[in-house]
């Protein structure tokens, strides 16, 4: 069995994947200054009966890494493979410090270019990047802020709007305040997201493969007008592919 952690500032994602295949997901809340013993005990009972040979980190939180790091050596008895500057991806990366790129833009590149020759990857997490990668390469990036920042800035800064649950609205033009709320940010971001991948094919003047991945997308299927491949697990399908070019160096 293989673990493979997403480790972002608000979650951190667990799968666990056999033979290339993703079995099992699992979310948890990150959490800083806990020690290694601590995190460990929150997902104990779901690796205690599983075999681990190996364990993959894409992580975007030091702090938590490190805590990975040590649960991996000490808990499991595993080497764990992190993503990080030096790690094999074959992966090429267009950018002014290409070290700078977070491990889960290169993980989804990845798991991209497994897929399409030339692909737009549209996260929809606590930030919407979007992600052209042609040829193995990731061409370019784009991050703006996620429904949920957009939700608690609009919440936060007008007294009179109570806080909703995201759901899409009956109908777009709203008659009450709670589906105002929610068409303004879920057809706003579908809206964006439609506006933008006309925006990017006219940039780079040629068309692509959308993929849509990440917590919010399968919300957001029903409207959006862009054709796009769903793909849930599309990080840990990257971080799989990276396994692989890897597992002779663990």
């Amino acid at each position: 069995m293989t673990l493979l952690f997403d480790v972002g500032n608000t979650e951190i994602k667990l799968a666990i994947a056999k033979d290339k295949k993703i079995l099992n997901k699992y979310r948890f809340k990150t959490k800083l200054n806990l020690s290694d013993y601590e995190l460990y005990l929150s997902f104990y009972n779901i690796v205690k009966d599983l075999k681990i040979k190996h364990m993959v980190i894409a992580s975007v939180v030091p702090e938590v890494t490190y805590i990975l790091r040590e649960i991996a050596k000490k808990h499991l008895f595993v080497e764990p493979l992190v993503l990080e500057s030096g790690t094999k991806t074959s992966l090429k990366i267009i950018a002014d410090n290409p070290k700078e790129t977070g491990a889960d833009l290169v993980a989804c590149s990845v798991g991209a270019s497994a897929l399409y020759e030339k692909s737009l990857v549209i996260d929809l997490g606590t930030a919407i990047k979007y992600l052209y990668v042609k040829n193995n390469t990731l061409c370019g990036v784009i991050i703006a802020p996620g429904m949920e920042i957009s939700l608690a800035a609009l919440t936060k800064n007008t007294a009179l709007l109570p806080k909703i649950d995201l759901k899409i609205p009956k109908k777009i033009l709203g008659n009450d305040t709670v589906s105002c709320m929610q068409s303004g940010v879920l057809y706003g971001t579908a809206s964006q997201i439609d506006c933008m991948v006309e925006r990017i094919k006219k940039e780079v003047k040629e068309d692509f493969e959308v993929i849509i991945t990440g917590g919010f997308a399968e919300l957001l299927l029903p409207i959006l007008e862009v054709k796009v491949d769903y793909r849930p697990n599309l990080i840990f399908e990257g971080l799989l592919e990276i396994l692989e070019r890897n597992k002779q160096l663990i």
